[in-house]
């Protein structure tokens, strides 16, 4: 008899880190995969945010460590692609005992809310922070319309 409660116990104890086990799984299931991926987001590249002013789209793009000249935007129409490389900085005669920050590139693409007049575009790097103005097109602008 005594067995037998011992038998059940030893299940259920198994039972039990089995159940820890597969909670701990997945805890972090939301966090990137990948190990201190370099830009964050570790499938999509740097991290962006999107301003609509009215007359204007407004992003800014962290790339800390990406020279101005690393850098390829193109445009067409209401699609926006950033291509950007960060390359590995040890100087001439020196030996790298250590390399935490590599080289890597990365490719961002947005679909702007409305079409951009590409002749009127502004950008500019300052502090790791990539700052894109982008005009919109005639017809996209808000047009304020009075009522007689």
């Amino acid at each position: 008899m005594w067995t037998r409660m011992r038998d059940f116990d030893r299940m259920f104890q198994a039972m039990d880190v089995l159940q820890s086990r597969l909670n701990g799984l997945f805890q972090y299931y939301d966090r990137p995969r990948l190990p201190g991926a370099v830009w964050g987001l570790s499938e999509s590249g740097p991290r962006a945010n999107m301003y609509d002013t009215g007359d204007n789209i407004e992003i800014r793009l962290e790339v800390p460590g990406v020279k101005r000249e690393d850098l390829s935007i193109k445009l067409q129409g209401n699609y926006l692609e950033i291509k950007g490389e960060r390359r590995a900085d040890t100087p001439e005669g020196y030996t790298s005992h250590r390399r935490e920050r590599g080289e890597s590139t990365f490719t961002r693409s947005f679909t702007l809310p409305a079409d951009v007049d590409a002749a009127k575009v502004e950008a500019t790097l300052r502090d790791g922070i990539l700052t894109l103005v982008l005009s919109k097109a005639e017809p996209a602008k808000p047009k304020q319309i009075l009522i007689s």
